[in-house]
């Protein structure tokens, strides 16, 4: 098949791509194997320090892809040695096909990092149902393994690699000290559509060379996850594929720390929360067709999980989405979702807010209403919808894009 054409750089895409520093334990490399498309880097291998750890959130679709059921199941053996990604082609809904596919690519994977097999982990994105030839990453993932490198050229190509519809690659880096010593945590996402909580990440990958235990990441990565991809969605739909990883090669050395809960990570916490919370708003930036970034936020309601059903209630409705578009101050259509959320809600407390001009109070439109003033902050590339409940305290952030005939067109010929 020939290569696919890219679409246009989506208007709210950074200005620049940051240059990631190395992360100790981590090597890159990537390469054509025709997954799908010919001419298209399409494959993406990290090879992982001897003694690396492994934390993994995945998709909670009843219908998961191969690879996500052998990254559940790989979690268990307590260590990872390389990562494998491919795009093109998801491997879900392939039956025995795609469990024989992922089965072959670990073996494949294995031989060229040197480890056991279930020190490999996979992900997988692209069209659905249709079967995986795995035998293409014959010879590809051994050539990756031994020119694997960690520069910053390294890592932009890592995240051009994993891209289907994406616009644009997405990167993240930070540092942190753990007891006095200096780690780094960097993070690479792919994700354009199909991006709903639950897990809302499509594919993302985080390296550090902190040396921490299993379940600590495993904490570490949930807790982040909650703050982050958890609260973004495009157009409602999770995928079959998401999978979030997270890998410590522990070439840093720091001081071991047993327990989630101990003050010596309180910075890498902080840094791992901040990563995940830009990598997770670069998706929304590059949602499929997106040309509004939008920030809903919802404050006084009963709890902060009634929050965020109606956070996300109002970031999925097309409605509201469309209105956004068409740079349309229509509170009307924020009402409406609000109100369709099933969860406590008082018409005649309710206060809505575009960016900082407040549209309606009391049940009615505000009595300063500015038509010039709302429809200046609808015209904005990022726009934010506020709630106020006047129920409680429960709040919630969640983050979204507008939707466009861009949208429709994408998924139109997603297929062809």
């Amino acid at each position: 098949m020939s290569s696919a054409k890219s679409p246009p750089v989506s208007p709210l895409a950074p200005e620049s791509v940051p240059d990631l520093p190395p992360v100790r334990g981590v090597h890159l490399a990537t390469a054509q194997a025709g997954i799908r498309y010919s001419g298209r880097t399409d494959v993406l291998f990290a090879g992982l320090a001897e003694g690396t750890r492994a934390a993994g959130v995945f998709t909670r679709s009843r219908c998961p892809s191969a690879p996500v059921d052998w990254c559940r199941e790989a979690l268990g053996g307590g260590s990872a040695r390389a990562l494998v990604v491919n795009s093109g082609n998801a491997n879900a809904f392939t039956g025995l096909k795609g469990r024989e596919a992922v089965a072959l690519t670990a073996r494949i994977a294995a031989q060229a990092a040197g480890c056991r097999e279930d020190e490999i982990f996979i992900a997988s994105t692209g069209v659905i149902g249709e079967p995986l030839d795995a035998t293409k990453f014959d010879g590809v993932l051994a050539e990756c393994a031994a020119r694997a490198e960690d520069g910053s050229a390294a890592w932009s190509a890592a995240a051009r690699a994993i891209m289907t519809t994406d616009t644009f690659p997405k990167l993240a880096t930070r540092t942190a000290e753990i007891a006095g010593t200096r780690v780094t945590i960097n993070g690479i996402a792919k994700g354009a559509g199909m991006i709903a909580p639950d897990m809302a990440t499509m594919l993302a990958f985080v390296f550090t060379d902190a040396a921490l235990p299993q379940p600590v990441l495993q904490t570490l990565l949930a807790e982040g996850t909650g703050k982050s991809f958890n609260c973004v969605t495009v157009d409602g739909d999770t995928s079959t594929s998401d999978t979030l990883m997270l890998f410590a090669t522990g070439a840093a050395g720091n001081a071991p720390v047993t327990d989630a809960a101990d003050s010596r990570l309180a910075g890498l916490r902080a840094a791992l929360d901040e990563l995940l919370v830009e990598l997770a708003q670069l998706v929304a930036r590059d949602g499929e067709g997106a040309r509004k970034f939008v920030t809903v936020e919802v404050g006084g309601a009963e709890s902060d999980a009634s929050a965020r059903r109606i956070a996300l209630s109002i970031a999925n409705s097309p409605l509201v989405k469309t209105a956004v578009a068409g740079e349309d101050a229509n509170w009307g259509r924020v009402v409406m979702a609000v109100g369709k959320a099933g969860e406590p809600a008082d018409r005649d407390r309710l206060a809505i807010w575009f960016g900082d001009v407040r549209v309606a109070v009391a049940g009615a439109r505000d009595p300063d209403y500015s038509e010039a003033a709302a429809s200046a902050v609808m015209r904005e590339p990022n726009v934010t919808v506020r709630v106020d409940l006047g129920l409680g305290q429960g709040r919630a952030r969640v983050w979204t894009c507008d939707l466009t005939k861009g949208y429709v067109e994408i998924n139109g010929d997603y297929r062809s």
